[in-house]
């Protein structure tokens, strides 16, 4: 049975390629993970392996032509081709049939085009850095409707935020290909509008439409999903290559700390709640099989039979009208989520820092009296500017100005720890408590801006992040970050970096305590407890509390600002 192999993403944005050279030739036998082309992007030179073993059929391309991605590279035939041909021909059946209701959706589309109009897709955009897929959350028009130029269509959650897609062109919405709850995948199509205007032809398609090849392609790729069975049969059901999490392509090495297995098999782990990093692949240099996840899943549920059968006579008892019982049971009731959206964009990012960041902690005491008594003063012409304004801007700003004397605490180190970035702008996040979890906004070039704008890119950003749409470019590009805990009430707290970043300062709430002066007599002072978590790889202890104490000094006197204030 003959199978396509489909052109897997091979960089964030990147839509076709130039087939540069044929590895292989037609009627060639070929291994798993044997390079069979190599494609030029505008980016860089890549070479394409094989998916799995078997005879190549057919090379789509010429060298020099220009491949599209999503679109068929080549025709093969499986080695155990025959033992999944009838689940084949039924998906290749499905294609057909998805094809053919796409074709009379074009006859209708090509009516439409001789009355002045067309139906296209929208094309889901790039809405984050690593980001290649969203949950769709609510769209804001239906089917029929007619909607403008950027005008708000859907809202999708990312792993970082909540966004609202504009439209692109005024129309009609012809059709939704999503429904509430699915996830879309970045440069899919989103959905279909009817537009006015001549249809544009895209060169290299042979006048097929780009909706039927996407629509083919995705019912081919889910089909071989459902069509599936154990064992290494599996293997020949994948039409596409798989990606990391982060959208570039899979090369065919095991890389440490990313998870080799397919779109099929990632979607079957998504299916049945499990985590991939705990599944150990039976693959070919460890690439997760579904075997692999289905055993792991089989394992479990044998445990949790195991744990109910043990449970099983105060069960009985209940049954039998104890309700004291049936109390015990209740209360004994676990409720499992799925870890999801922020809340696991968090959790993966706090676990890389920890195991990989050597974590160090200064703590120190601010003396609040001196700050507290300028923003008391400066308080009122904020508020004639629609401003509100807290410490943190001034903690930024000083913050800031502190930088420019260590610049070590604005850097990062790269990965296999051989080289360090210093930044020249000063990004600062601060951590924001929004409806879909923690977020952790930043303000660009905090060094050629005033305490003014300072606190209005803050105010407006919180607005934001707390409505849960906050931009994208405000999480992404930190150099440093603080976190407030004293906010919500907290005394203290030991920050954990936010990776990349060397360095974060936790920030908490403020006493009134008593405290000696210089002469030796008790007096009442408002305290700030700080504590820094640095990068002990590039940060030692004392660079870091001369660090502190110079950001300090700014706060404390809060007057030395002045000559640096923009």
């Amino acid at each position: 049975m003959t199978i396509e192999f489909i052109l897997p993403d091979i960089g964030e944005g990147i839509v076709e390629c130039e087939l540069l050279e044929w590895l292989v030739s037609e009627g060639e036998h070929i291994e798993e993970d044997q390079p069979v082309a190599e494609v030029m992007t505008d980016k860089a030179t890549v070479q394409i392996p094989a998916m799995h073993a078997g005879v190549v059929n057919k090379l789509h391309y010429a060298v020099g032509d220009i491949a599209k991605v999503h679109a068929p590279l080549f025709s093969m035939t499986p080695d155990d081709a025959d033992a999944n041909s009838d689940t084949q021909e039924d998906a290749q059946a499905e294609v057909k049939d998805n094809a053919s209701e796409t074709a009379t959706a074009n006859d209708s589309a090509s009516s439409g085009a001789s009355n002045g109009k067309h139906i296209e897709d929208f094309i889901l955009p790039d809405i984050g850095e690593g980001i290649v897929e969203c949950e769709i959350v609510k769209w804001n028009v239906a089917e029929g409707d007619e909607i403008e130029e950027d005008q708000a269509v859907v809202e999708v959650m990312t792993d970082k935020a909540v966004v609202e897609i504009p439209a692109k062109n005024a129309g009609t919405v012809h059709r939704l290909y999503y429904a509430q709850g699915d996830i879309a995948k970045v440069h899919s199509a989103l959905f279909a509008l009817e537009v006015a205007g001549e249809v544009t032809t895209t060169s290299g398609t042979n006048d097929e439409s780009p909706s039927a090849n996407n629509s083919a392609s995705s019912v081919a790729s889910q089909s071989s999903v459902n069509t599936q069975t154990n064992g290494s049969s599996q293997q020949s059901a994948q039409v596409a290559p798989s990606k990391f999490s982060d959208g570039e392509y899979e090369p065919p090495i095991a890389i440490e700390g990313k998870v080799l297995a397919s779109p099929a098999v990632r979607r079957v782990a998504r299916e049945k709640n499990i985590d991939l990093s705990t599944v150990e692949g039976s693959g070919k240099k460890g690439r997760i099989l579904k075997s692999d996840v289905l055993n792991l899943q089989h394992s479990n549920v044998d445990t949790s039979s195991q744990n109910t059968s043990s449970s099983a006579p105060s069960s009985s008892t209940a049954e039998k009208g104890d309700l004291n019982s049936t109390s015990t049971v209740l209360k004994g009731s676990v409720r499992t989520e799925k870890v999801r959206g922020i809340q696991a964009a968090m959790a993966k990012q706090m676990s890389a820092s920890v195991y990989t960041i050597p974590h160090f902690t200064v703590s120190d005491e601010l003396v609040m009296d001196n700050l507290m008594s300028l923003r008391k003063l400066l308080k009122p012409e904020f508020e004639a500017k629609n401003v509100k304004l807290s410490f943190m801007p001034f903690f930024v700003k000083a913050m800031s100005l502190a930088l420019n004397e260590f610049p070590v605490v604005n850097s990062q180190l790269n990965e296999d720890a051989t080289e360090i970035s210093y930044f020249a702008d000063h990004n600062i996040g601060f951590a924001v408590d929004s409806k879909i979890g923690l977020l952790v906004p930043n303000i660009k070039r905090v060094q050629d801006l005033s305490l003014l704008e300072i606190a209005v890119q803050m105010q407006n950003i919180i607005e934001q992040a707390r409505a849960g749409r906050v931009a994208g470019e405000h999480l992404k590009g930190g150099t440093i970050s603080i976190s407030n805990i004293g906010a919500i009430g907290g005394i203290t707290a030991t920050p954990v970096i936010n990776k990349p970043e060397a360095a974060i300062v936790a920030l908490g709430k403020t006493q009134k305590l008593p405290r000696f002066d210089d002469e030796g007599n008790v007096s009442a002072q408002n305290i700030m407890a700080v504590n820094w978590s640095g990068d002990h790889r590039i940060i030692d202890g004392a660079t870091m509390v001369r660090f502190n104490n110079l950001w300090m000094s700014y706060l404390t006197q809060p007057e030395k600002m002045l000559m640096h204030l923009k």
